[in-house]
């Protein structure tokens, strides 16, 4: 009966131990999976490329990106410039041309003059990136149709399939550069800005429904006649320069210094952004372990991807001269037509061109455009940061609109990018350079007769900006002399655009009208040129404050 009872008791302690080491199991596994399920909501949190791709940005990106291509192809139907404008038929036959003389021409002939290649005939006045470009798009033409790149035969070629193809080079080369390189921005910059994810759509629309690069890229495609800086199929210099953007925003700094040495030997008007890539790949790299190897990475990149773009060149100095000397004409002069930039708008109190040689304007010139840009670089290489680089990028494209030599009016696009990558943080200097620079190329887009797609593009973007999801109440009141004069210089612009489009100048004065809307855009992009450069200065500050209260 003991026995009995002991071993009753034994199995019941038995029992009760085992119960005991269950439970202790379960809640021992249960604090595991807790664990686990913080751990992996953090990492979801902080994971935005699967939360971008499975939930935030697939959708809306694919719609916004579908519209964006309708609104492209839709102002592609208008005319264009110099069509039916004989000899030279504007610069869409300039493009059409270089496909001809790429096609057609052993390579070391394409910058070269030569019976078979009239440099004065639109010969090729970009780095070798573009001529490469422009073989690759030739050989599509010559595929679906021969008669369209044909040597000699082809010049002022304008048939409707010849057209078509041309349209379909520039929106491919959009789809396949500059969205994907959107993409990739956004996706990058959502995961480094707290409360963006409601902001995400919108910054997509607004970066690609930019009116002004569809305008230009798309209408006006893309230049008007002799201009030095023509600006055409800027979609893939600007998506190789975000992308480059992108890259260095996730510390890739080699991808990055990859990709904007391909915008550089793309178009020359990249060097726009140099100084703001320099300054802060140089100010990070100087606080590395190792400075010296961090430099000779980033200079082993650009300088082994410009021997790999150049390399049929890079054996002769002949070779070299002609390619560079068709770069940078600068027999044109300082300035050509109505830009709202610095020497335009001051030659008329200063007359440049009658006062200073060229060889006077060149120095001048290259001196305060690189001093201008040297506060914005002795900041980012001083106190590098991501935010400021956007910044800093603003006010370098701003210096060379300002002050380098030979600047077009479509030019404003360079400035216009870095503001629309800042965009959500700065949204009212995104409008209201958008509107400035919308204006500023008003009358070179009516010359091509592109005022219906002028309207509707500015509609839409004014209906997009305001579709902003809403932020949180401001409490303070708003300035009322600040919003008088926005309200007056907004009324302004439309009164002067309805002038422009309904007086006649007097004859006296032809381009009266151009200059007043010269001085407007550029009163305006000097207010947010140190606005920009005034944020720079305060981020700056505060970082190096920062890092002093660290040491401390």
């Amino acid at each position: 009966m003991c026995k009995a009872l002991y071993l009753m008791g034994f199995v019941l302690e038995t029992n009760r131990f085992f119960s005991e080491l269950h439970y202790c199991v379960i809640l021992k596994e249960m604090e595991k999976s807790r664990v686990k399920k913080v751990k992996k909501e953090e990492v979801d949190n902080n994971s935005d490329w699967s939360w971008l791709m499975d939930k935030g940005i697939s959708g809306p990106f694919i719609c916004i990106s579908l519209f964006s291509i309708l609104v492209r192809v839709s102002v592609s139907m208008h005319p264009y410039s110099g069509a039916g404008d004989s000899p030279k038929y504007g610069d869409f036959e300039a493009q059409r041309h270089w496909m001809e003389i790429t096609t057609n021409l052993p390579v070391n002939e394409w910058y070269h003059n030569s019976t078979s290649n009239d440099l004065a005939y639109w010969g090729l006045d970009y780095p070798p990136l573009t001529a490469y470009q422009s073989y690759v798009h030739g050989i599509f033409l010559r595929f679906f149709h021969p008669d369209s790149v044909s040597l000699y035969t082809s010049r002022g070629h304008e048939s409707y399939t010849g057209k078509l193809l041309m349209r379909w080079t520039v929106l491919t080369s959009d789809v396949l550069i500059f969205f994907p390189a959107v993409l990739w921005f956004i996706i990058v910059y959502a995961s480094q800005s707290k409360g963006y994810k409601s902001n995400l759509p919108w910054h997509v629309a607004m970066i690609l429904l930019n009116p002004c690069l569809i305008l230009i890229d798309h209408g006006h495609f893309q230049a008007y006649y002799f201009n030095f800086q023509n600006n055409a199929y800027n979609c893939i210099s600007l998506g190789l320069t975000i992308g480059a953007v992108a890259a260095l925003l996730c510390d890739k700094d080699l991808v990055a210094s990859f990709f904007f040495t391909l915008a550089l030997n793309h178009k020359q008007m990249s060097a726009y952004f140099a100084p703001a890539f320099f300054s802060y790949l140089l100010g990070k790299s100087l606080r590395c372990k190792n400075p010296v190897l961090e430099v000779v990475k980033l200079g082993i990149v650009v300088i082994g991807t410009f021997a790999l773009i150049w390399w049929p060149y890079i054996h002769s100095k002949v070779a070299i001269f002609e390619v560079v000397s068709r770069l940078a004409p600068f027999e044109r002069g300082i300035y050509e037509d109505y830009v709202a930039n610095f020497w335009c708008t001051t030659s008329v109190l200063i007359k440049w061109k009658k006062l200073f040689t060229t060889q006077s304007l060149k120095l001048l010139s290259l001196t305060i455009t690189l001093s201008s840009c040297l506060p914005s670089m002795f900041l980012q290489i001083k106190a590098p940061s991501k935010r400021g680089f956007l910044y800093g990028l603003l006010n370098s494209a701003f210096s060379f609109y300002f002050f380098s030599f030979q600047v077009h009016e479509k030019s404003i696009l360079l400035p216009l990018l870095p503001a629309s990558l800042l965009a959500v943080e700065e949204p009212f200097l995104f409008q209201w350079l958008t509107q400035f620079a919308l204006f500023s190329i008003f009358p070179l887009l009516l010359r091509d007769k592109l005022l219906l797609p002028y309207i509707a593009l500015y509609a839409i973007f004014i209906l997009i900006h305001y579709g902003k999801p809403k932020p949180k109440p401001n409490t303070q009141k708003p300035n009322f002399f600040l919003s008088f004069l926005i309200v007056c210089l907004l009324l302004l612009s439309l009164v002067l655009h309805v002038i422009y489009l309904k007086v006649n100048p007097p004859k006296k004065y032809p381009f009266l009208f151009e200059a007043i809307i010269m001085l407007l855009c550029f009163s305006q992009f000097v207010f947010i040129a140190v606005y920009s450069n005034r944020k720079l200065w305060i981020l700056s500050r505060t970082l190096l404050v920062e890092i002093e209260k660290k040491r401390i």
